[in-house]
């Protein structure tokens, strides 16, 4: 039996690859911070779980000496590339898990770092792997994400695959950019502004999908890059569309060109000036990729997990935000759901 350790096993990434491997009949050790990874998918596979802190590395060597595949869903720094360089010659293939934030726009900006939409970083669309990337020394996450591949990539005898997301979405997220049309459903709101006029196109990716390239990549080690993207590139305004409709809502959209308008009114995570699109070209061809899930089933997915999530966080007596503080940290509590300037903004209509 193959085994695998996933660094990061309590996130959206680890337990979708470990359902997936696990079903392949492979031995999985999930090793997080907190050891919590109680999931239901895991009923009857060989799934364990173990404490582990990723910036200890002698602890990290140990765990993962002799691992036939290694995963480590939380390195984002140089530092944790070098690390992952001692498993050379100890695993048969290593993961990584990077972000579609490393590509550099043709006018010089990124998508973190650019201010106002003149800024914006231009794309071809789809953009492929050979892309250009954020050059070295970069502090923001995507600068250092593309340090981190940079690293790994230099690595002699590390067969190592490194995947590019977009903005991920499945069970467990803590910060599902699907809930701000999810929550919008629950509390009965039937008009959502939209700025950019409800066309902005930015990659989504579910982890059902990101596990299937992981299996792959497990079955063919190498060294690579490849995106990591649903087949859908939807706009913002069909998302929620397919959210109402999976929720029995309806709702209708009000779009506006431009960005959001004061108050933050149209604000929409996914709502940007120019199209953010990965292709996914390559994993087809050098894997024999195909999406595991498809975009219906995979917002389904999320829906009732998101639901449950915070039925359960409210019964505790505590709110969304606990559920999802990756939404928190980047947008604040109300950033997402600024209702009263939308109100005053319709009724000004």
């Amino acid at each position: 039996m193959k085994s695998a350790l996933i660094i990061g096993g309590s996130g959206q990434i680890g337990r979708a690859a470990a359902a997936r491997l696990g079903r392949a009949g492979w031995s999985v050790t999930l090793a997080s911070r907190s050891g919590d990874t109680v999931d239901a998918r895991f009923a009857g596979l060989d799934v364990r779980s173990t404490v582990l802190d990723r910036n200890d590395t002698a602890a990290v060597h140990a765990a993962a000496a002799g691992q036939d595949l290694v995963v480590d869903t939380v390195a984002f720094t140089p530092a944790h590339g070098a690390q992952l360089t001692g498993l050379a010659g100890e695993t048969a293939s290593l993961v990584v898990i990077s972000t579609g934030a490393v590509y550099q726009g043709s006018n010089g900006t990124t998508s973190e770092t650019a201010e106002g939409d003149d800024q914006f970083p231009e794309y071809p669309v789809p953009i492929p792997e050979e892309w250009q990337t954020l050059p070295p020394g970069g502090t923001d996450y995507g600068s250092a994400k593309a340090d981190l591949e940079r690293t790994l990539l230099a690595a002699d005898d590390l067969p190592v695959t490194i995947l590019r997301p977009g903005t991920l979405h499945g069970p467990y997220s803590t910060s599902l950019h699907q809930w701000s049309f999810i929550k919008r459903a629950l509390d009965g709101r039937t008009v959502v502004p939209l700025a950019y006029d409800g066309k902005s196109r930015f990659s989504t990716s579910a982890a059902d999908n990101v596990a299937r390239l992981i299996q792959l990549a497990a079955e063919q080690p190498g060294k690579r890059v490849l995106n990591a993207a649903d087949d859908d590139a939807l706009t913002v305004e069909q998302i929620g569309r397919r959210v109402f409709a999976l929720m029995g809502h309806e709702a209708e959209f009000v779009t506006f060109p431009g960005g959001p308008k004061e108050g933050r009114v149209g604000f929409n995570p996914w709502g940007i000036p120019r199209d953010i699109v990965l292709d996914m070209g390559r994993a087809r061809t050098e894997l024999g990729y195909e999406q595991a899930i498809g975009y219906d089933d995979a917002l389904r997915e999320d829906i009732d997990w998101a639901v449950a999530a915070v039925h359960d966080a409210e019964a505790a007596g505590r709110d969304w935000t606990s559920v999802f503080p990756g939404v928190v940290a980047r947008y604040g509590a109300d950033g997402w759901f600024p209702y009263d300037a939308e109100d005053a903004y319709l009724a000004s209509r």
